[in-house]
């Protein structure tokens, strides 16, 4: 129990808060729509609907105000480094940013479909309470205001029936054309955010994303036309509606029930969303200053499997082991930014990063690097880059532990070659102030040729290791998931040679998948009593597999065993 709520427990706590805070907003702002006696008047008109469309409205203005802070990138990173004010389980909360502002953004489509739902009918019973036959409460409520000395409470004053009135309000009045609006790019947003699109169609997903900026001008300025209206205070005092409602053809004439006198309500959601708002916009200038910085490209590095090595230099960049970094190519598009994890180590007087090219981007960044050419490329033609970053990932929290377990699968190994590199220049210097004693390596491909551009790092620590006389510090593994015929035959010829076939090294390469029950159960037995790092960059499916196995491996007595499960996310 005691590791399920390590692993789940922050998460979990943070989504029933979440959640709770939703449930009560709701509730409250639907009694206060639905209950007081100061809307009695405009719940004659718009019955339940009223209410059922300012609940979510409350919802929206809530989660609105959240869903900026998780994409805050250097607020994020400044409170993960401050150890001040971020201990291991809150940083690994802010790992899960990416993850909680999709929840919010479903939040947000679910509170916005019902508050849409509930204003077309909001709006067709105003609209036919105008045209409605006199003599009935609902129409002279309506007819209010159409006299001098009066303030209505319906807000639709033609006399146009539906539909033609109800298309009125959604394209003349402000509310319903910046209803329609925000509606619209909600929906854009969402639809190209699904995974098919974020990975075939980037460059879609990148640019309906930035809708976001329609999206919340359309929030903001949507209630400045007030159009849900309530009796005043001050009419409250001289004129109860749950007594004069019976005697509405009497108002004006009688003492106790003069005509009710009605107001807006004052916009608020600017209050809600100012704040993040604000934060998002110095963010933005952060990042503009970062971004104009000069960056020097000093080698390009053709890989094997279509996987490119890019070394750069730039002025005061300092960065730590897993981190990630942001990267433009204006010859490629001025406008778009990757991420990219970090291959080099800090201790390096270069950063890195390895690009795999799978996309109409990093194919022009290939033919702009004059990879594509097979004459050599002089510096001075390679194209200029823009950097921001770096910013903190799970990775960095690798040497917090005494024993960690890094699972890479195919490109998604690149956040370990940088603490795999920063481990090896440890141990080249003095390696006596670490904590880490023990890793296990596991990288799972499909492809032989991926393994070539990192079989030089580890061949360099195990042979570094060896040295040392502490082999035993790295144990890796090194899964082939896919091979045909012929290269099995291969495989068998030579697989009594001292060095692996494929990688060189003296750790033979295994084929298949690893029995994760089995990996994880060796380990316990190896570290009793101990804390183990689980680090992933991966798949979902090998995510939930690895969190699940981490959860069950672990012991229920905080002295026993724990398995801690962290995964890459950007």
């Amino acid at each position: 129990m005691g590791n399920w709520v390590e692993n789940e427990g922050l998460s979990i706590f943070v989504v029933i808060v979440w959640l709770g805070l939703n449930v009560f907003l709701f509730w409250w702002y639907y009694l206060v729509y639905d209950v007081p006696p100061k809307f009695f008047y405009t719940r004659v008109l718009l019955g339940r609907a009223l209410a059922l469309a300012r609940a979510p409205a409350a919802c929206l203005n809530f989660n609105c105000m959240l869903i900026l802070l998780p994409v805050c990138r250097n607020l994020l990173s400044f409170l993960r480094g401050s150890s001040a004010c971020c201990s291991t389980r809150v940083r690994r909360q802010l790992d899960r940013n990416l993850t909680f502002h999709k929840m919010v953004a479903w939040m947000i489509a679910l509170h916005t479909a019902i508050h849409t739902v509930a204003h077309l009918f909001n709006v067709e019973w105003s609209v036919q309470a105008r045209v409605e036959e006199k003599g009935t409460l609902a129409a002279v409520l309506s007819s209010l205001g159409d006299n001098p000395n009066e303030s209505y409470v319906n807000f639709f004053r033609k006399t146009i029936g539906n539909p033609v009135g109800g298309l009125y309000v959604a394209f003349t009045y402000l509310a319903g054309l910046t209803g329609v609006i925000i509606t619209l790019a909600l929906i854009l947003i969402i639809t190209s955010s699904t995974k098919t699109i974020r990975r075939s169609y980037f460059e879609v997903f990148w640019y309906t994303h930035h809708l976001f900026v329609i999206f919340f001008i359309g929030l903001v300025i949507h209630g400045a036309g007030r159009i849900v209206r309530g009796q005043t205070a001050e009419s409250l005092a001289e004129h109860n509606p749950e007594i004069c409602y019976k005697n509405f053809t009497y108002w004006g004439k009688i003492e106790a029930c003069p005509i009710p006198q009605f107001s807006g309500n004052p916009p608020m959601t600017w209050k809600w969303v100012v704040g993040p708002m604000f934060l998002y916009l110095c963010e933005r200038l952060v990042r503009f200053w970062r971004s104009q910085q000069k960056v020097v490209i000093t080698k390009v590095i053709i890989h094997p499997f279509k996987t490119i090595e890019l070394q750069m230099m730039k002025k005061g960049f300092k960065m730590e082991v897993g981190q990630y970094i942001f990267v433009k190519c204006p010859a490629v598009s001025k406008l778009e930014w990757h991420p990219f994890t970090l291959t080099s180590a800090p201790e390096e007087d270069y950063f890195s990063i390895h690009v795999r090219i799978v996309g109409d981007w990093t194919e022009g960044l290939f033919n702009a690097c004059g990879c594509d050419k097979q004459e050599f490329q002089e510096a001075w033609k390679l194209p200029k880059i823009a950097v921001d970053g770096p910013f903190g990932t799970a990775s960095e929290d690798v040497f917090s532990y005494e024993t960690v377990m890094l699972v890479g699968a195919g490109i998604g190994v690149t956040p370990f070659a940088s603490v795999l590199k920063s481990v090896w220049y440890k141990y080249c210097h003095d390696a006596t102030n670490l904590k880490l004693k023990k890793i296990y390596f596991y990288w799972l491909c499909r492809d032989t040729h991926a393994f070539e551009w990192f079989a030089d790092l580890l061949q360099s620590l195990e042979a570094q290791m060896q040295e040392r006389n502490n082999a035993e510090f790295l144990s890796y593994n090194i899964y082939l998931t896919g091979w045909d015929e012929s290269q099995a035959t291969h495989f068998v010829v030579h697989h009594e040679e001292e060095k692996d076939v494929i990688t060189g090294l003296k750790q033979k390469t295994l084929y298949g998948r690893p029995n994760w029950e089995n990996e994880f159960k060796a380990i316990a037995g190896q570290h009793p009593g101990s804390r183990i790092g689980v680090f992933l960059c991966g798949p979902e499916g090998l995510a939930d597999t690895l969190n699940k196995q981490s959860i069950s491996n672990s012991e229920a007595d905080p002295r026993g065993v724990h398995f801690i499960f962290n995964k890459e996310n950007f």
